[in-house]
């Protein structure tokens, strides 16, 4: 059955052909639904995408503090290892009061070895960073095997001493090998942070 446009009348659809009626059923069912989810499916599913992804955001959260839970105790234990071997560290750097005390050691270090001091004097100290540095001056007369036990000495003290710049020259041109001069810098350190924070403390009183 052919159907003519032109015949149909928007005012008398109940008087169309039963295909015609069909047909227009049809295509008005086809633009309700796509109204329908174009104002109001759409908008659901952006809040679902929404909701979805806020989903997963928590659950990542909730991992991440998980597992930082689960490794809180070794985390716990790994700082108070670690604050323990900043406080050994600390314990031999020595105080103000104790830099003398420890340039009278390094001297007695060197006379037990048999050497003759000709220096030994603090030079002026450097700040760096969170620590001072102190250099020591030393100018020893001895032969190659005081100089060393000299070394092994300073080394053993319990307070840090680096030794650095060192060199070894005969005393005169003419002499022997029990007459040398060995000039060395002594570096010890000083942490200042403390320092700071009691001079704070002090001052806020």
């Amino acid at each position: 059955m052919n159907i003519d446009l032109n015949d149909l009348d928007l005012n008398s659809i109940g008087t169309w052909p039963l295909p015609a009626k069909i047909i227009a059923i049809v295509f008005l069912s086809i633009i309700i639904i796509f109204l329908g989810y174009w104002t109001d499916t759409k908008k659901q599913l952006a809040v679902l995408d929404a909701a979805d992804a806020e989903e997963l955001k928590l659950r990542q959260t909730f991992e991440n503090k998980q597992s930082k839970a689960a490794n809180l105790e070794a985390y716990k234990e790994q700082m108070a290892t670690m604050k323990a071997s900043f406080g050994a560290l600390l314990r031999q750097l020595p105080e103000k009061t104790e830099v003398p005390g420890l340039i009278e050691d390094i001297s007695h270090q060197g006379l037990a070895t048999g050497l003759e001091f000709r220096t030994i004097r603090l030079l002026p100290e450097k700040e760096i960073d969170f620590y001072v540095e102190l250099p020591i001056e030393i100018s020893v007369v001895g032969n190659f095997h005081q100089f060393g036990e000299f070394v092994s000495n300073i080394a053993a003290l319990p307070r840090i001493v680096t030794l650095h710049d060192f060199s070894i020259r005969p005393i005169t041109p003419e002499a022997s090998g029990d007459n040398l001069v060995m000039n060395i810098t002594a570096r010890t350190y000083r942490y200042t942070a403390g320092e700071k924070e009691s001079e704070t403390k002090n001052e806020t009183k």
